[in-house]
C-alpha cells in the first residue's frame, strides 16, 4: 500500500484502546462454484494476519466460478471471525468508479476529457498557483493536474489524523467545498501535465464535475450506471451514515503511521469528507464483480475502455496510472488492473486480469501492516497458476 493510500485514513468513532491479543490465524474458505486450489493465496492471507492484521476477506472471481476465503477475526475483543460476505470501506477504489462514470459521460458527448476544470467548476481551483484554467478533466483522472492533496496539508493533518482529533472530529460533515479550500491554500506539486503526483483533490474535483454534468449527486450516477446495473448489492455510496451494513467486521487504527501502539476500535465514521475520492462501501464479491465486467467491456465503450488504460508513469515501483486504473506487472510477467484504497480501519486491495476473467478482492480491518500485494502475487503468480490472463 503506497504513502498516500495509508494517509486516506479519515475519521471514525468509538476509539477504544483495545489490549485484547489477536487470535491464532486460521483459515475459514468457501468455495462457490469453483473448487480446490489458490494454496499459495491461502498461505499469504495466513501470513498477512500473521503479521498483525486482525482479519481478511477475500474473493476470487474466475470464469464463472469464485472462491472466497477469511483469515484472522473480525471482532478482536469476542474473536468473531471474518466473513466473507462483509462489507467494508473500500477507499480509493472509490475512484474508478467515479472515473467510469466521467467516461461515460464522455462517450455520452456530455463532457470531454479535454474541458477545463474551469470550463465545469468555474473560480474552484484557484490560488496559491493553482488555475483550473490549465487543468483537464484528463489530469485530475491520471493525477497529472498538479492540484495538491488536502490529506497532506499539516493542519488538516492535526485536526483529523490525529488520535485527539480523531476523537473529536469523527462524525464531522464537512463539504467538499471545505476540503478543496483546504488544498488551496497549498502551492501545487508542479505546472499541470508536467508530472504525477497522486492526490484526493483530483477526485473530489472529478466528482464535482460528474454533479455539474448532470445535475444529480456523484453517488446517484453510480448508483444509477454502476451498482443497479452490475446488481452491486453490497455496494452504496453513503451520505452521512457513520455504521456498516450487516454483515460486517470491526475495524481496527492504530490512529498513527507507526505500527506499534495502542489499538483503537475506528469502525463507526463519517467517510463523507472523502468524497469521490474514497467514500464508498462495498465487498469482495461485488468488487470482483465490478473489475471483471469494467475490463470485459461492460461498462464503457472500446474507446472509453481504451483512454481509461492509456498510463502515465506513478510514484509507485512496478506501477502505471491510466484513468482511475492502475497497471501493475506483477513478478511473474503477469499484468493486473485494479486498484487499491485504504481509509481508518481498512485497507482494500481489488485487481483484473486484462480481458476481466480472473479478478480477487481483499480487504484487511486493520490499516497498519499486512501486505495486499503478497496475496495479489499468491494468487496471480502462485501454485497451479498456468501464465499470463
Amino acid at each position: 500500500m503506497n504513502r498516500r493510500a495509508r494517509t486516506a485514513a479519515l475519521t471514525a468513532a468509538t476509539a477504544v484502546a483495545l489490549s485484547v491479543a489477536i487470535a491464532a490465524p486460521a483459515l475459514a474458505a468457501a468455495p462457490a462454484g469453483a473448487s480446490g486450489g489458490h494454496e499459495a493465496t491461502r498461505r499469504a492471507m495466513r501470513a498477512a494476519v500473521a503479521d498483525g492484521v486482525p482479519g481478511a476477506t477475500l474473493t476470487v472471481r474466475q470464469g464463472h466460478g469464485t472462491w472466497a476465503g477469511t483469515a484472522g477475526v473480525g471482532n478482536m475483543d469476542t474473536g468473531k471471525p471474518r466473513s466473507v460476505r462483509d462489507h467494508y470501506r473500500v477507499g480509493s477504489i472509490t475512484k474508478t468508479f467515479v472515473a467510469t462514470v466521467v467516461l461515460q459521460l464522455e462517450a455520452e458527448g456530455r463532457l470531454s476529457l479535454d474541458d477545463t476544470v474551469e470550463h465545469w467548476l468555474p473560480g474552484a481551483v484557484r490560488g496559491n498557483g493553482h488555475d483550473g484554467g490549465r487543468i483537464t478533466v484528463r489530469q485530475l483522472l491520471n493525477h497529472t493536474s498538479g492540484v495538491f492533496d488536502y490529506l497532506e496539508d499539516p493542519d488538516f493533518q492535526q485536526t483529523y489524523m490525529t488520535p485527539d482529533g480523531f476523537m473529536k472530529h469523527r462524525f464531522d460533515e464537512a463539504a467538499p467545498e471545505d476540503m478543496l479550500a483546504v488544498a488551496m491554500r497549498n502551492r501545487p506539486y508542479f505546472e499541470p501535465g508536467a508530472s504525477f503526483a497522486y492526490s484526493n483533490t483530483n477526485y473530489l474535483l472529478a466528482a464535482r464535475v460528474i454533479e455539474k454534468a448532470t445535475g444529480n449527486d456523484y453517488g446517484e450516477e453510480i448508483d444509477r450506471r454502476i451498482i443497479a446495473p452490475l446488481h452491486l448489492t453490497s455496494t452504496s455510496v453513503p451520505t452521512t451514515r457513520v455504521t456498516l451494513p450487516r454483515p460486517s467486521s470491526r475495524g481496527y487504527s492504530k490512529l498513527s503511521r507507526e505500527t506499534t501502539g495502542p489499538t483503537y476500535d475506528v469502525t463507526e465514521l463519517n467517510a463523507r469528507m472523502a468524497y469521490g475520492s474514497g467514500q464508498m462501501v462495498s465487498s469482495s464479491a461485488d468488487l470482483t464483480r465490478f473489475y471483471s465486467a469494467l475490463l470485459g467491456g461492460r461498462l464503457l465503450p472500446t474507446e472509453q475502455l481504451k483512454k481509461m488504460k492509456t498510463t502515465v508513469p506513478s510514484s509507485r515501483e512496478g506501477s502505471r496510472y491510466g484513468l482511475g486504473l492502475v497497471d501493475r506487472k506483477l513478478g511473474c510477467g503477469v499484468h493486473v488492473w485494479g486498484h487499491d484504497g485504504g481509509i481508518y480501519g481498512s485497507i482494500s486491495d481489488a485487481v483484473t486480469t486484462g480481458n476481466g476473467r480472473h479478478s480477487l478482492a481483499v480487504n484487511f480491518n486493520g490499516d497498519w501492516s499486512g501486505s495486499t500485494d503478497a496475496i495479489v502475487e499468491a494468487e496471480f503468480c502462485g501454485d497451479g497458476v498456468s501464465g499470463p490472463a
